[in-house]
């Protein structure tokens, strides 16, 4: 018999977030097996399943019936839990979807479709260069299949032949996206984040339709936050200038609005935006419907207050002569006797996978990390917990994965704190950065010097191949030996030592320092070797080894 579904409330909506993780469960490694290159690295389902499950629990804990406030709970959940870019655009997705429905205690085929538009607009507006052939673009043809579908049926329209239409058409977008992204194309595949999207949505009309996915979520890896490190014995928001005299905005303001105001929506917020922009730099506005957190330097923090006590009342207010602090530059005191971290004006999270790598950057001084990296993409929440850890006014944040980066953005937007996400891709990129830092400096101007410092080193990497290929015009087979400059390959072999001196030889110009961090599939011996091997043949340049002990790559090699 037929069954047409003219409204769902919040118990139905749980039924269908549950259904698309347990078909997501499935099909991860599907999904993760999109990834167009060969590298270890396929982990975009993963990424998406972490990120859904974190949705869920959220979803389990509300006793609420209404469909307003289960979706409220699965962006709260998603926000927290999200990894990698592909989770972070997922959990936009989601607090767009959110805000479409919020208050409503059942929704309409129309009300269901304007979210998934509401999501998509979210989800653009996150990315800083969105690219089409991407989730985006798919989740955009779903979107818009949705509203037609709505609309074409009107007032009594069934919500599951909206979802049919609209994955329909879904999945006539993620077909066309090789035709959209050439790496696409010549990987011979689809979109990763596409493809798990639609996988998510499935389970969501299978709900509708009665479909019980059976099964439980896999036991979630342990990426968490490594936390400060024991004492011994994106994109820049703003580049200010560090001396004194150059400080245009003398005043870092800070505080929270909430208790907002009866119709305040999200146009009062942009307005907000683009007041403070005229007076001010470094500007952060985030939040949600209930509260709006805002950072900004400026040199007139009353009429700061005064724009924003139109919206709501005013909390955690927090003001610092930034010029006073340069000239200081002095640790405030503790501000309680029993804090287990002492307070103290900055501090750096790295991201990091190996206990070498992590030691290397302990002896730069660097105080937090945060396990992962490759196939192990930190969430949202392990980033922030990592930040709130140091009890520190500033805190820079070292992604050192590109993949990483949306995540720890989403972090810093969420911290207490001000905290600036230095767009690190590699490790020698990292570690370039934290030599850059000038505790003497003010936090905008060490962003912009730790940024500038990432283009002076040339990252290379040797890994293996997951799977046959053809990329970039090399015919490419399973276990073969892939070394990469800057992300790109440019050799393959089947010695790592042969491939590791011929990708030296493409990567060097004029660099006077060479160094290998070798993972923990090298033994020290064999590291020893190549690095006598390239004093050798680079007798100008100083050539040193590390045990870093990172898994899954054999070198990472660094070039300035």
């Amino acid at each position: 018999m037929d069954v047409n579904i003219a409204k769902i409330d919040g118990g139905l909506l749980k039924e269908m977030i549950h259904n698309g993780l347990m078909l997501l469960e499935r099909n991860k490694k599907a999904v993760d097996a999109l990834n167009v290159f060969p590298v270890p690295d396929g982990d975009t389902g993963t990424n998406m399943s972490l990120t859904l499950r974190s949705a869920a629990k959220e979803v389990e804990k509300t006793q609420s019936n209404s469909a307003g406030d289960v979706a409220e709970a699965m962006s709260r959940g998603a926000l927290k839990g999200a990894r990698g870019n592909s989770g972070v655009i997922l959990s936009q997705l989601f607090r767009g979807f959110f805000k479409g429905v919020q208050g409503k205690e059942e929704l309409t085929p129309a009300d269901m479709a304007a979210a998934f538009r509401g999501g998509v607009e979210m989800a653009y507006k996150a990315v800083m260069k969105p690219r089409e052939g991407t989730v985006l673009t798919v989740s955009r043809g779903f979107a818009d299949a949705a509203i037609a579908s709505a609309e074409r049926q009107g007032a009594d329209a069934d919500m599951i032949l909206m979802m049919e239409e609209a994955l329909a058409a879904g999945q006539a977008t993620l077909e066309r996206t090789p035709d959209m992204l050439e790496v696409l194309k010549q990987a011979g595949v689809v979109d990763a984040g596409g493809k798990g999207l639609l996988t998510i949505y499935e389970g969501w009309l299978g709900a509708l339709r009665g479909e019980e996915i059976e099964g439980e979520a896999e036991t979630e890896p342990s990426v968490a936050p490594a936390g400060p490190a024991e004492a011994d014995g994106d994109e820049s928001l703003s580049a200010a200038a560090g001396s004194l005299q150059e400080i245009t905005f003398g005043y870092c303001t800070e505080f929270i609005v909430t208790h907002l105001k009866e119709g305040v929506d999200e146009a009062d917020v942009d307005r907000l935006k683009g007041r403070l922009s005229i007076i001010g730099d470094s500007l952060v506005v985030v939040g949600d419907e209930s509260v709006i957190k805002v950072h900004v330097h400026t040199n007139m923090p009353g009429k700061v207050l005064q724009y924003a006590l139109r919206l709501g009342e005013l909390s955690n207010i927090k003001i610092d002569n930034m010029r006073e602090q340069h000239r200081n530059l002095v640790v405030k005191a503790a501000e309680a006797a029993a804090e287990p971290v002492p307070h103290k004006p900055y501090g750096m999270v790295t991201v990091a996978a190996g206990a070498g790598i992590r030691a290397i950057f302990k002896d730069l001084q660097v105080d937090g990390f945060v396990e992962g990296g490759q196939t192990m993409n930190p969430s949202t929440e392990d980033i922030l917990e990592a930040i709130r850890g140091l009890n520190a006014d500033c805190v820079y944040v070292l992604p050192n994965n590109s993949n990483i980066i949306m995540a720890a953005r989403q972090a810093a937007e969420l911290a207490q704190c001000e905290v600036h996400v230095i767009p690190t891709k590699t490790v020698p990129q990292g570690l370039a950065a934290v030599l850059a830092f000038n505790p003497d400096a003010d936090g905008d101007q060490n962003e912009q010097e730790m940024t500038d410092a990432i283009s002076f080193v040339k990252t290379g990497q040797v890994t293996f191949a997951v799977r046959d290929s053809n990329f970039d015009g090399l015919d490419i087979h399973k276990d073969d030996i892939m070394g990469m400059n800057e992300g790109k390959i440019e050799v393959l072999g089947t010695s790592v030592r042969e491939v590791t001196l011929d990708l030296v030889e493409k990567m060097r110009a004029d660099e006077e320092i060479i160094t290998l961090y070798y993972g923990k599939d090298v033994s020290e011996e064999e590291a020893i070797a190549l690095r006598d091997d390239l004093r050798e043949r680079y007798p100008d340049c100083d050539v040193e080894a590390h045990n870093a002990g990172q898994p899954l790559y054999y070198y990472i090699l660094s070039l300035e």
